[in-house]
């Protein structure tokens, strides 16, 4: 049998039935058990003779509870003492749980926001941070082994393995409340409208933000594995429906998240829907502002440079990393970090867990127009007085590989010029990202999780923008 589990930024993820198979699950589960009890003997390990738990968790995808219950058939069989998730719950969730009862990682069934015939497996380990790749590299060398050896497992009926069942959400509710000024936001009397993306975010924002007295309008609230037949991403397309209703004056403010609730989506007072590079130095200027925080900011490589731009105004360092939030949960676990996050929708504040988390972000920015009686738009047209405009765009393409392999090799040499924009300086850290004059660059790397290249682009106006996305679009073509 080949081997299809490969690790990307966010864990292994395949087509349900194809290649994400009961099968294949099983053997993930022996290859990450076999590392987790290597570690628990090792002297030098973080959970060396630690008690062998292991939270397991689900998003809302098709087969979800059954995937989730395989893995922990095989990890009781291995010594290991899983504990699942009460019903499908949110990958923030899921980090916290990890952290709050000690356990020595987590397994979460989800494929984020990937299509519907995707599922994922995704391994945290015990500080809650999903698995670096020199983990993952060792769970891959591991499943290698297990093929070679003609590995099987005798497993009961699908579905019907007994364990231990949990419920994370009032530990993780006690936290939020640690870390949202929930008075703020019940003195603004708030009208908001909420996007599940029919995913595990329900009975999670909306509760919370019900107990702070906000006036709720619920959008695709109840878990559905085909998430109405789009794809469980809060982006501009996503949005959409709140968008609308928001820009009718029935809301003051749109929040969305993904099928598991690390992605958020913000919709602003008009309907206009914030890109997260536009979150992220709002989160940033109202904790350090408004709470006085200190510290650091980190974003990713092909994050917004006006993080650098506010941070700059507050007279806070910046960070950069890898894409992936692994990276940047990495960092926020040694360094005094306000707020770490990446332009596809993470962010993750300090005194939480090193991953994204949707559903604080959301409620950061309820917190801020409650704060602040402004709108996120009126605020950031403010920052923007002192840094500067920023556009930015994402483009996304699906490239053959033997196509791929030679643009990545040509980038990989670097460029003179993008268009005729003249190339300032080179960036390798993660892909081949190239600054241009006047602070615009643009970035070029192989997607993680999908076979595409993406493209990203940042501008002092539309008008350039537009110019360097047309050159970007030439680049790509060969």
């Amino acid at each position: 049998m080949a081997n299809v589990i490969k690790f990307g930024t966010s864990g292994w993820r395949g087509l349900i039935a194809r290649d994400f198979t009961f099968e294949n699950v099983r053997l993930a589960a022996q290859s990450v058990a076999d590392y987790l009890k290597a570690e628990l003997a090792d002297s030098k390990s973080p959970i060396y003779r630690r008690k062998p738990v292991v939270i397991i968790g689900y998003d809302t995808r098709f087969l979800g509870r059954e995937f989730s219950l395989a893995v922990a058939e095989v990890l009781t069989a291995s010594g290991l003492v899983p504990l699942l998730c009460n019903r499908d719950t949110p990958t923030p969730v899921i980090a916290f749980t990890i952290r709050k009862r000690r356990a020595i990682a987590g397994i979460n069934m989800t494929a984020s926001h990937n299509p519907p015939e995707y599922s994922g497996f995704k391994l945290s380990l015990h500080d809650g941070a999903g698995a670096p790749t020199e983990v993952t590299k060792q769970i891959e060398a591991n499943v290698e082994k297990l093929l070679a050896q003609k590995w099987s497992f005798k497993a009961g009926v699908i579905g019907t393995f007994q364990c231990k069942t949990i419920d994370p959400q009032p530990d993780y509710f006690k936290q939020i409340k640690k870390l949202v000024d929930f008075s703020a936001i019940k003195k603004a009397k708030m009208k908001i409208a909420v996007n599940f993306m029919y995913g595990t975010g329900r009975g999670y924002l909306d509760t919370l933000l019900e107990e702070a007295g906000v006036k709720l309008f619920k959008f695709n609230a109840e878990p559905n594995p085909l998430f109405g037949g789009h794809h469980p991403e809060p982006n501009a397309e996503g949005m959409a429906e709140v968008s609308k209703f928001v820009r009718s004056g029935k809301a003051q403010l749109g929040l969305g998240l993904d099928g598991d609730a690390d992605r958020f989506g913000i919709v602003d007072k008009d309907g206009t829907w914030l890109t997260p590079n536009q979150i992220l130095p709002l989160a940033l200027y109202h904790l350090k502002k408004n709470r006085g925080w200190t510290g650091a900011v980190v974003r990713t490589v092909p994050t917004s440079h006006q993080v650098d731009a506010v941070a700059q105004m507050l007279g806070v360092k910046v960070y950069e990393t890898p894409v992936g939030f692994k990276y940047i949960g990495a960092l926020m676990e040694s360094e005094p970090i306000i707020v770490g996050g990446e332009e596809s929708g993470g962010l993750s504040v300090k005194g939480h867990v090193p991953e994204k988390d949707g559903i604080l972000a959301c409620l950061l920015m309820a917190e801020l127009v409650a704060v602040e009686r402004k709108s996120l738009g009126a605020i950031l047209k403010s920052l923007e007085k002192t840094s500067g405009e920023f556009h930015t765009d994402r483009i996304n393409v699906a490239i053959p590989p033997e196509k791929k392999a030679a643009l990545l090799e040509r980038l990989s040499r670097g460029l003179d010029a993008i268009g005729l924009f003249k190339v300032e300086k080179f960036i390798t850290t993660d892909g081949y990202k190239f600054l241009l004059p006047n602070g615009e660059w643009v970035a070029f790397r192989a997607s993680g999780t999908e076979p595409l290249i993406r493209c990203y682009i940042e501008a002092k106006s539309q008008a350039q923008l537009d110019k360097l996305r047309k050159a970007c679009q030439r680049v790509l073509a060969g």
